[in-house]
């Protein structure tokens, strides 16, 4: 049998279950079509661009999973080619747990999200961390001096999914709501004057 792109998450025992679930039939049509994308080359880049949160899934020796938040902003991860991901690895509490585990099992998991548009993407892949900030900071847009950029985490691409919406709420950044508001405040500013003259004109015509 050829092997699928798909096999990354749908393994025998998930093919069993779908089909004694039955959504075997949905997902061996999905296969056949081709599956999920094993490159960069049709990713959507503004989604990228939007993003400021992700969260990267490793597994240690024994099996157990883990799972960290990482952040920056918006657009800090970057398509190196149609292979590879990278974002710049800023320092936090030094527990190393995710480098722990990909010191042992290579194999990752990125799990991307943008609440403002209610999408969300899945990247299945091998991670691993460079210390050569400088080599990768043009790509990245950020300062190689930046004391608080630790080191480079590169994500190379085995197989990506863009999820439907549902059940993923709609949340706004509070900085684009400020935005909004000051907006708006100035707006009325504008108007309220602006009634304050007409008024006073009135006035003097009474």
């Amino acid at each position: 049998m050829i092997p699928s792109t798909c096999d990354v998450a749908f393994t025998l025992s998930v093919k069993a279950e779908q089909a004694r679930r039955g959504s075997r039939r949905h997902y061996a049509d999905y296969e056949a079509r081709g599956g999920f994308e094993a490159d960069l080359s049709n990713f959507p880049r503004a989604f990228l661009e939007r993003i400021d949160t992700a969260f990267l899934g490793t597994v240690n020796a024994d099996g157990q999973p883990y799972i960290q938040h990482r952040g920056g902003p918006r657009g800090f991860i970057r398509i190196l080619d149609d292979a590879t991901l990278a974002f710049a690895e800023r320092r936090g509490n030094r527990q190393y747990v995710s480098t722990g585990n990909l010191a042992d099992n290579p194999k990752a998991f990125l799990f991307l999200i943008d609440y403002e548009t209610r999408s969300r993407i899945k990247i299945w892949g091998r991670a691993r961390f460079s210390a050569d900030i400088a080599a990768h900071a043009p790509a990245l847009g950020i300062d190689p001096d930046d004391m608080d950029v630790e080191r480079v985490l590169i994500f190379e691409v085995v197989a990506w999914e863009a999820n439907c919406p549902k059940h993923i709420p709609r949340k706004v950044d509070a900085g684009a709501v400020m935005t909004a508001v000051e907006a708006l405040r100035a707006r009325i500013g504008t108007l309220e004057a602006e009634n304050r003259r007409l008024a006073s004109l009135l006035a003097l015509q009474s």
